[in-house]
């Protein structure tokens, strides 16, 4: 039985995924096996010593300690374009917002609606123009991020009479065919900030991401730009662009992440973190999530990890080894050469690396006894061995 701790409320759609005779799921569960979470912070997470994966339902993983995990030999896994689409309608939604006035004039309306003797209906066509604002066709949207997301922003955008500028340093072979051919795909982001007239990031948080808007890209903009984040707060400095609204040089500014700080800015719109609020994306994630955490546990097999590669194996033998090593010369020989001292017979073995990990998948021709998984995980370099039986 393997047992299941879920951190946040997971959609009943993917906790349905997991076969009930051969897990238990709960808020409760103690030495769990797998972890499905949301937002829940993990930063300061104790783990128990059953953990082997954690799953977030949902693309970032911010709040999970990713490099603590990797030492420890526990995967984690994220949903990439599970809730794509929803960021995607958003993004549109947040264009429509940052060119006109819908909120401003919304909220005037009920003022007038609720003010005495005012006739609503000429209050109407004589304040109407207070909150004009441009149209999205014919304009250019710049999408710093050609992945999941990015990619239908960017096609979506077509659609509605833009003009596209993309960029992406690591756009991959499938992102780009995701792509409609009309997507003008720059090399130097510079050129996107030069010609766009809004500018949307979707890129996931890191060192190398962080404060990726700022001072310096602002200053590489048109005049009067609109620049939207729904991506990761700490994608855009706050300051910088506090500056750029004050100097009039980004005319709006919608955020998904609001703070004390940004919330009360003129000309910034922000969002109670809405991107992936649609019960159809939290479904999406809940079931890619413990799809993959389950193929994992039962199987060994890896998708979607955000520390160790992706591995796949179709079983061919009657048990199985699933090891967790770091990446270092001589790791595959040193496993091969423990097997074959005890006679076992290896019928297939697959290896991938990632950074400073590596994982390895072996399908043998016997039951396999503690002592031989005991000798393996006396290897140096060894993090985790696991033994499967099929």
């Amino acid at each position: 039985m393997y047992r299941i701790k879920t951190l946040n409320k997971i959609s009943s759609a993917g906790l349905d995924q997991l076969d009930k005779s051969r897990f238990q799921i709960g808020t409760e569960v103690e030495n769990e096996d797998g972890i499905l979470v949301r937002s829940a912070p993990m930063q300061d997470y104790s783990f128990p010593p059953a953990l082997r994966a954690i799953a977030r339902a949902g693309a970032g993983t911010n709040n999970i300690p990713i490099d603590r995990c990797s030492e420890n030999g526990i995967v984690v896994f994220n949903t990439p374009g599970a809730n794509a689409n929803a960021v995607k309608e958003l993004v549109i939604a947040a264009m429509l917002i940052a060119s006109r006035d819908i909120l401003g004039g919304a909220d005037w309306v009920q003022e007038q609606a609720h003010t005495p003797k005012v006739d609503v209906a000429a209050a109407v066509e004589k304040g109407k123009s207070a909150f004009v604002g441009p149209e999205l066709y014919r304009k250019t949207l710049g999408v710093i991020g050609l992945g999941a997301i990015g990619a239908l922003v960017c096609n979506i955008a077509l659609d509605l009479g833009m003009d596209v500028y993309g960029y992406d340093p690591f756009l991959s072979v499938d992102a780009a065919l995701r792509l409609d051919r009309h997507v003008h795909v720059v090399k130097d982001v510079n050129e996107l900030y030069r010609v766009s007239d809004y500018i949307t990031i979707h890129v996931p948080y890191n060192n190398n991401t962080k404060d990726f808007i700022n001072a310096e890209a602002i200053s590489k903009m048109k005049g009067q730009v609109r620049v939207l984040n729904l991506a990761r707060g700490g994608l855009v400095n706050d300051e910088d662009m506090i500056a750029a609204l004050e100097s009039g040089r980004v005319a709006k500014y919608v955020t998904d992440f609001p703070d004390e700080r940004i919330t009360t800015v003129k000309n910034v719109i922000a969002l109670p973190h809405l991107g992936a609020s649609t019960p159809e994306s939290e479904e999406n994630c809940a079931v890619m999530a413990a799809r993959q955490l389950q193929d994992y546990l039962v199987n060994g097999n890896i998708t979607n990890s955000v520390n160790l590669p992706n591995v796949s194996q179709e079983w061919s033998g009657i048990a199985r080894l699933c090891l967790i090593h770091k990446n270092v010369p001589a790791m595959l020989t040193q496993i091969m050469s423990t097997l074959s001292d005890d006679r076992i017979n290896v019928e297939n073995m697959t290896n991938k690396s990632r950074k400073d990990y590596a994982y390895t998948i072996v399908d043998v021709n016997t039951r396999l006894t503690d002592e031989v998984a005991d000798e393996l995980r006396a290897i140096p370099n060894m993090i985790r061995v696991r033994v499967l039986n099929h």
